[in-house]
């Protein structure tokens, strides 16, 4: 299955200054910038991802792309079972900040490997998509590192401000490191080297459905969906230049294999503000309760599952 990160990883091994029709179509599908018009899902606040070893992700992390520790602990079990996955109850986790401090953060729960850990073309989330000040810098650093550069920072030429690169994490993590290279209003330009999530990406198998939910569900405009030679896609716009950009996986693509109570491997689950907390209730999975984890510790939350079958962490605003 070909999927949107296949498309530009492609055009990415090409020539910097020579643009495929796949990355044409995928520059012409970036929304103009345009003054925002929240709906009830807000900024992005944590990314979930599974790890077999935690000390090896601190390192990798903190060494080589500055994130601070934020906190570190055992999941409470009522925060498991919130997330649909009561056997990570008592599984250590390890949550991880930019230098900048701005308050989006990479959390990693440990939970074994079992197979292909990284859910890769599977439904449900994928990708997480991280600002960096400078990939030609950052690509110097992460050589020899626990992450491996799969595709060099290169220039999408249609959108100049644009370079960025491909890596995976020590966790089987899979990022896109951008630099944005100007400031826009719709994109979340890094504070600093290595900045936060702004987008997450999504593999679903009805894409005019995925947006119909997200907007039914919590009133953000979609952009218009855009055909590439072998995906359509389109993103959700959230607040701050964050977005989820959703991939049509058509409904051939299978299910994300998870083990008996766990969690779904790879992107497990993404946290966001909620606007419209209070009118969700009927969707949640369990009740919503006193959230347990740093940082957003003793904030209202729940976890509803999406029609990929990706889980959304809410937390009240």
């Amino acid at each position: 299955m070909l999927t949107r990160r296949d498309v530009v990883l492609s055009a990415l091994a090409g020539p910097v200054f020579s643009l495929s029709p796949a990355l044409r179509a995928l520059a012409q599908s970036a929304p103009a910038p345009a003054p925002a018009a929240p709906g009830g899902l807000g900024v992005i606040r944590a990314v979930t991802i599974t790890a077999p070893d935690l000390k090896a992700v601190e390192s990798a992390w903190t060494q080589y792309m500055g994130y601070q520790v934020i906190a570190k602990g055992k999941v409470p079990k009522a925060t498991a079972a919130s997330w649909d996955a009561p056997a990570v109850g008592g599984s250590p986790y390890l949550i991880v900040g930019p230098a900048s401090g701005e308050q989006t953060y990479l959390r990693f729960v440990q939970q074994g490997k079992d197979g292909d850990d990284t859910g890769s073309g599977t439904l449900g989330w994928s990708t997480t998509e991280i600002t960096v000040q400078d990939s030609d810098k950052l690509y110097e650093k992460l050589q020899h590192s626990p992450f491996t550069v799969t595709h060099p920072p290169a220039v999408i030429p249609t959108y100049s401000y644009l370079k960025a690169m491909h890596a995976v994490g020590p966790a089987g993590e899979q990022l896109n490191l951008t630099w944005i290279t100007e400031p826009r209003p719709d994109l979340a330009v890094a504070k600093s080297p290595v900045g936060r999530c702004f987008i997450t990406v999504l593999g679903a198998p009805d894409l005019p459905a995925a947006l119909k939910f997200y907007q039914d569900t919590f009133g953000n405009t979609p952009s218009p969906i855009r055909q590439l030679p072998s995906l359509q896609l389109a993103v959700v716009k959230l607040d701050d230049g964050a977005k989820i950009e959703i991939d049509h996986y058509g409904d051939k693509a299978k299910p994300r294999q998870r083990p008996d109570g766990g969690l779904p491997p790879g992107v497990a689950l993404v946290s966001f503000d909620c606007r419209r907390f209070d009118a969700l209730q009927d969707k949640f999975i369990h009740p919503a309760a006193r959230n347990e984890l740093p940082p957003f510790k003793g904030r209202s939350a729940a976890t509803l599952r999406g029609p990929a079958g990706e889980l959304l962490e809410l937390l009240k605003v």
